[in-house]
């Protein structure tokens, strides 16, 4: 029902109606006057063919050799098609039918005591004869039979073009929607983060919608050299910086060494030192972000047992959140549930998304890692009931470096979620935020 209700909006099929209304609008229009002209064409031949009888009556002399040339002609004459009536003078009447009106109208009966009554539309000629009345009517036979005539050329002509009109519709309609589809597939792909999916114009493709196509894949292979050049700048800083800020940190050391671990100075140099270990983290991150979105581990993938990784993950992060005065607790409905993937990116995920649960949450609250099997999908969720985020932010939590104001009094530096998407994507998984009512809810989805 749907996929009608979506052919019927389509425009194709729209247009198809359209120009079918139309032209079945012409074409009654046309059958219509057709039939008046015909009808009246008849009706004025048979009028003429009267009036010629007629004038051949006149040419009798009296009113006896009238009566007697109209009883010849009503012998020979079918009263099917002819009627011929004279009311003489003495009121006697002659011929094969009688004219006699009533409420109903005018009725022409037979002289025949066999048959009472004609049936049957007539047209009929009246005139005064020799103190007589003559009548002479002929059968509408032949235009009532064009009624026929012209439904039928309407049934076979006009509704098996309307037939095949709405069909040539139909499917040019479901040809055009699989085009949009095309466009809409890669679309939400695009749309999705994938910046590598293209339109696929078919040889088919009308030139409108190759166009269309080719805007689109234009527009995508522009953000992908964008992303591609921002990635690699990132990717670089990080290369570049890495070494200097090793050198640093084993300066700080031999620092540290020579001043000792009393005085403001000694103080000063730790504070130090705990924002170069920071700047080393950020560097890591982004570097192993750079190579997990170039998809270089996919050469390790094999299957890998994501329960036990649920497992051993929770039980290295429990004691930090008893620590913390936070709950976490682990909801594994499946004994075993293989992925094909690399462990230690999988376990860095959840580590990521635990992390980021327990630091961004209040003492006291919660947080559930559960593991289960939806609608023949692996779905791998971690849930916590703290302030959660805003809607109209979960799209941007996942981007590099940002961070929610009311988190930036907190440890981290905004690259947290955005690695679990980038290995959630290497694994051809997707990852929804969602509200927990309260909190926040991580859906992790792997293909079947």
């Amino acid at each position: 029902m749907g996929r009608l209700q979506q052919l019927w909006r389509s425009m194709p099929i729209r247009l198809a109606i359209l120009l079918v209304l139309l032209f079945a609008a012409v074409s009654l229009l046309s059958l219509a006057a057709s039939y008046a002209v015909t009808q009246s064409s008849f009706e004025e031949s048979i009028r003429a063919d009267l009036r010629q009888d007629l004038a051949g009556f006149r040419a009798a002399p009296n009113a006896r050799a009238v009566a007697l040339l109209v009883e010849a002609e009503s012998r020979e004459a079918d009263p099917n098609r002819l009627i011929i009536s004279y009311v003489a003078p003495s009121g006697r009447i002659y011929g094969n039918g009688a004219i006699a009106r009533d409420d109903a109208g005018f009725h022409i009966f037979s002289l025949d005591p066999e048959r009472t009554q004609f049936r049957g539309e007539y047209i009929s000629l009246t005139d005064k004869l020799h103190g007589g009345l003559i009548t002479i009517a002929r059968s509408r036979a032949e235009i009532v039979a064009l009624r026929g005539i012209f439904v039928n050329i309407l049934l076979i002509s006009l509704l098996p073009t309307v037939l095949i009109a709405l069909s040539g519709g139909l499917i040019l309609a479901r040809r055009s929607k699989r085009h949009v589809e095309v466009v809409s597939r890669a679309l939400d792909r695009m749309t999705s983060g994938d910046l590598g999916a293209r339109v696929t114009i078919g040889p088919r493709w009308s030139d409108d919608l190759v166009q269309i196509g080719g805007k689109l894949n234009q527009m995508a292979g522009a953000q992908e050299a964008q992303m591609k050049a921002l990635k690699g700048v990132s990717s670089d800083i990080a290369h570049d910086l890495k070494t200097p800020l090793q050198r640093v940190a084993v300066f700080l050391e031999e620092l540290e060494r020579e001043i000792g671990e009393r005085g403001a100075a000694a103080a000063l140099l730790g504070k130090t030192k705990h924002e170069v270990e920071g700047m080393n983290r950020v560097f890591q991150s982004l570097l192993q972000l750079a190579q997990v979105e170039a998809g270089s581990p996919r050469s390790r993938f094999e299957p890998v047992d994501l329960a036990e990784v649920a497992r051993t993950v929770v039980e290295v992060f429990e004691p930090a959140a008893a620590e913390s005065g936070h709950g976490l607790n682990l909801v594994a409905d499946l004994e075993k549930a293989f992925v094909q993937g690399d462990r230690a990116l999988l376990g860095q995920l959840l580590s990521n998304l635990i992390e980021n649960a327990l630091r961004h949450t209040p003492k006291g609250c919660g947080v559930e890692v559960k593991l289960i099997a939806e609608n023949g999908q692996l779905k791998l969720i971690v849930a916590d009931n703290g302030p959660g985020v805003p809607a109209e932010e979960r799209g941007k939590v996942v981007q590099r470096l940002y961070r929610l104001d009311r988190s930036r009094h907190t440890p981290g530096h905004g690259l947290g979620l955005s690695l679990v998407e980038a290995v959630a994507g290497l694994h051809g998984a997707s990852v929804v935020l969602e509200d927990n009512a309260p909190g926040l809810r991580a859906v992790v989805t792997f293909p079947d």
